[in-house]
């Protein structure tokens, strides 16, 4: 009579687990691109190269390099990403945006 109510708990900590985990690796893609813009001009010569960078770094996502953007504002360089969270089919919720922003200065 419970196990419906404890698989539901187990299954909803799953994918608090994994939305955070995403919303981990976008923040980390962020910043290390973002500090790679300043510190590596070779490595991360060109916004393609920075947004490339980005995906690398972020704890094993496979996400499209479209996630991160570059910019180069007044606090140095700038990178954000932007991802839709997608739920389970089963629960039929909307996506999620989760967002993630670095400026490191140059």
């Amino acid at each position: 009579m419970t196990a419906p109510v404890f698989f539901l708990f187990i299954f909803g900590v799953i994918e608090l687990g994994l939305l955070l985990w995403t919303q981990i690796g976008l923040q980390h893609g962020a910043e290390m691109a973002a500090r790679c813009a300043t510190v590596d001009s070779t490595l991360c010569s060109n916004p393609g190269a920075i947004t490339s960078y980005a995906t690398q770094q972020t704890f094993g996502l496979t996400l499209p390099s479209q996630t991160f953007t570059y910019s180069t504002p007044a606090c140095g360089n700038q990178v954000s990403a932007s991802y839709a969270f997608q739920f389970p089919a089963i629960l039929k919720l909307s996506p999620l945006t989760l967002t993630a922003q670095a400026c490191f200065p140059s």
